[in-house]
């Protein structure tokens, strides 16, 4: 079987994250309001060593929605795929959040993918080392390295990428699981 690499957050599940900012803050930010990758961008500099307190209080994956069709697709992609389910886990602002958000990856994996093996977790903030068929991710840079397909799952931080720089860069653009399944099954 092929071998598939697919990201966790905004290509599995989303919304965590933001919820969290949105109650730190006491704000109201959608989706649609954010522009680059990090949305805790959107909290005051001054502000995100408590933010990261706060954060570690708490776990995102209970505020966690699957993103519409993925439970389904992957389900079916598991039966003539080999998927393996490949997500950083360190946190930009303070790494020493790590471990427990992996453990909180690691037991909303386990919960909600009951199809795929825990073997099939890979933890790592380095995708390029990752060596399959298909890589499905929503950030370009975790698309570097070796793989035949290289799907970029839509975002809000990755639309503004053109049709252009996407072939330039090797890169399919996935507008949903419904685009992932055309293509892989």
């Amino acid at each position: 079987m092929k071998k598939v690499m697919i990201d966790m957050d905004d290509v599995i599940c989303d919304g965590g994250f933001l919820y969290l900012v949105n109650q730190f803050l006491g704000t109201n930010y959608q989706i649609e309001d954010i522009k680059n990758y990090y949305i805790q961008d959107l909290i005051p500099k001054r502000q995100r060593q408590d933010f990261c307190k706060f954060f570690l209080s708490k776990n995102m994956y209970d505020y966690t929605q699957f993103v519409p069709e993925a439970y389904q697709t992957l389900r079916e992609l598991n039966k003539q795929y080999d998927i393996y389910i490949t997500t950083a886990y360190l946190i930009r602002d303070d790494k020493t959040l790590g471990g427990e958000h992996l453990k909180n990856k690691f037991n909303w994996l386990y919960q909600n993918l009951p199809f795929i093996e825990p073997e099939k977790y890979i933890f790592t903030s380095n995708k390029e080392l990752i060596s399959c068929e298909v890589k499905i991710d929503d950030k370009p840079s975790n698309l570097i390295g070796d793989a035949e397909q290289k799907l970029l799952f839509t975002a809000y931080h990755n639309k503004q990428i053109t049709e252009q720089e996407l072939e330039q860069e090797g890169l399919i653009r996935v507008n949903g699981w419904q685009d992932v399944e055309k293509i892989l099954l």
